[in-house]
């Protein structure tokens, strides 16, 4: 069957990913923290969007093309950062880079990946991004930064709303630690994961790559569910956001923004573009929607807007950028494709999404996605 009839949308990949990922796995895909009202929050207030349809517009040329801080990508959507993506399937982020690459759009690699900034060298073109989860140690930090700029990285991404580490409750009852450790509970929920469990076998359980090169061997004092990566963040202040943009020769995003008030201040700080986003409700579970904040965040800059948090598909690329994006970012979504589908996953739901952002666009009459910001009929704030 093929896959458009088995796998049209990425319900049915999240569906099947559920159904091929252990358990313990799914859980730290899937979860937000609390009670994953931050999660539901956002998918009921992108539900609530409502867009203008437009008829009589014959045959349209499509152009779903956007460019951004001097990139040029074949759609507005691209690949965000997610720590462990190993822990999905085996060279996930390689896999996720080059599908990136042949999709014409971005992706960005997570400090805490399972793959370093050397490994990605050869799958990535200019429009790879790295995402900096702040080191407490500048040295640290400048070593990063220099890793990621001699492999190829172009931009860096700022991941600010980390202050401290979130509680992610479901990832800790599923049996989780970090790094993952083969209890006789997580071998029972792998046994009956063979497709999972097989793969990972081949290829030997993730670590992230990054980390190990810097965290000391101890982890005393850590919870199971916690990471090396606790050990050496911080909680970045706008000194160290100073520091970091004086030692980054290139543009700087700063992820995780939803206070309007945050804005003129980043801003005075030389960022290049802002990132709205409330971690897919992995951070806080009392946090606004994204959505929601997006068009005040526009209201109030001319910078450069990333949004995520909760997208679907086609139509809520449109309703993001509708209400202020400049480009839209999924985390999960890359993730479900590839434990539904392994490394068969990224590219079809590059493709998936290429289709249903067309589809939608011809529903509303648009040659370029946007035409979009002028047909919002109701935004639910």
């Amino acid at each position: 069957m093929p896959l458009d009839a088995k796998y049209p949308s990425l319900a049915e990949l999240r569906a099947r990913a559920k159904q091929r990922l252990p358990h313990f796995v799914w859980e730290y895909l899937d979860s937000g923290t609390g009670a994953d009202t931050a999660v539901a929050r956002n998918r009921a207030a992108l539900d609530r969007i409502t867009l203008m349809p437009s008829i009589l517009h014959g045959e349209l040329d499509y152009d779903t093309s956007v460019e951004f801080l001097g990139f040029r990508y074949d759609m507005p959507v691209g690949i965000a950062p997610v720590g462990m993506s190993g822990l999905i399937w085996p060279d996930a982020e390689r896999l996720l880079a080059r599908s990136a690459r042949k999709a014409g759009i971005n992706y960005t690699l997570s400090t805490v990946a399972s793959q370093t900034p050397e490994d990605l060298q050869s799958c990535i073109d200019e429009n790879a991004w790295f995402q900096l989860y702040t080191p407490r140690d500048p040295e640290v930090r400048r070593d990063i930064l220099r890793r990621a700029k001699v492999a190829g990285f172009k931009a860096l991404v700022v991941t600010l709303d980390l202050p401290v580490g979130s509680r992610r409750e479901r990832q800790a009852r599923s049996g989780l630690t970090q790094p993952p450790k083969i209890t006789p509970r997580i071998f029972a929920q792998c046994a009956i994961r063979p497709a999972w469990s097989i793969a990972m076998a081949l290829n030997g359980m993730p670590r992230m790559r990054l980390i190990d090169d810097y965290a000391p061997k101890m982890t005393k004092g850590m919870t199971p569910n916690s990471h090396a990566g606790y050990q050496l963040r911080t909680s970045p202040d706008w000194h160290y956001l100073n520091a970091t943009r004086d030692e980054w020769n290139g543009p700087l995003i700063v992820k995780g923004v939803l206070n309007v008030e945050d804005v003129k201040p980043l801003e005075k700080a030389g960022v290049d573009a802002i990132w709205v986003s409330n971690h897919g409700g992995r951070q806080f579970d009392g946090a606004p929607a994204a959505i929601n904040v997006l068009p005040g965040i526009r209201a109030a800059t001319k910078l450069p807007l990333v949004y995520d948090s909760g997208i679907a598909g086609g139509l809520d690329i449109l309703r993001a950028v509708a209400l202020g994006a400049d480009l839209v970012m999924l985390g999960r979504g890359w993730h479900y494709a590839l434990g539904a589908l392994g490394r068969e996953g990224p590219n079809h739901l590059a493709h998936v999404l290429r289709e249903d952002l067309k589809s939608n666009m011809g529903q509303m009459g648009l040659k370029t996605v946007a035409d979009s910001r002028n047909r919002v009929v109701a935004s639910g704030v």
